[in-house]
């Protein structure tokens, strides 16, 4: 099953000395339309990913030499575990041990099901281990474990580049209120003032005889 159109291609570097195998797993990627590099040993795999022998180990793990690393960005390596030189086993391991490296997920494959070595080679940090031959919908696998790392690598927002939250509720005013808030009081002087007019008016102290009648004795 390939992936869709809208799905970002990823790039698996494979590593088997044996040609035959090598062809077998280069297939089953390029079937769910991966892009594929394929190396023949370990060394040749280290070297591709940017990392040497003679690079000197400084205390955040192995440097990479810039001159000599890819510019293709690898998102998962294949390999094989039984390779002269060096085994698959310890390909992890530097991969693993490496600062620029260690975050790419690393799958160990073998013809030999041995307990005991699919145990370290998961302990020292492998995604999976599948037994040969390999199968599709074992590399069906792999696209969870690269989706994780991508996340992993990509950086969390900063608080500038988030969008601002909305006030709560509790906080808005409705418009009404708010012009009745805006409209100014009215001074105590001025009702005083009309107070005292209304006092001081003839119709206020002055008694009204209109409509009395007057008795005589």
């Amino acid at each position: 099953m390939g992936m869709a159109a809208s799905d970002p291609q990823f790039h698996v570097l494979a590593v088997d000395d044996s040609l035959i195998d090598r062809k077998l797993i280069e297939r089953l990627l390029k079937t769910s339309s991966y892009i594929v590099t394929t190396v023949d040993s370990g060394s040749k795999a280290l070297e591709y990913l940017g990392w040497h022998e003679d690079d000197k180990r400084n205390t955040n793990g192995n440097s990479v030499s810039p001159q000599n690393h890819q510019e293709v960005e690898v998102n998962l390596v294949i390999t094989d575990y039984c390779m002269p030189g060096m085994t698959g086993y310890d390909l992890l391991k530097k991969i693993k041990e490496s600062s620029s490296l260690r975050n790419i997920p690393v799958v160990i494959m073998s013809s030999e099901n041995v307990p005991s070595r699919i145990n370290r080679c998961l302990e020292e940090g492998a995604e999976e281990f599948f037994l040969k031959p390999v199968r599709l919908s074992d590399v069906n696998k792999l696209k969870s474990h690269m989706v994780k790392a991508k996340k992993q690598e990509s950086p969390p927002l900063s608080p500038q580049s988030q969008p601002p939250l909305p006030p709560p509720q509790s906080q808005q005013q409705p418009a009404e209120l708010i012009l009745v808030q805006q409209q100014p009081p009215q001074s105590s002087n001025n009702k005083r003032k009309g107070m005292d007019e209304e006092l001081s008016s003839p119709d206020r102290t002055r008694p009204r005889y209109n409509d009395l009648t007057v008795v005589s004795s």
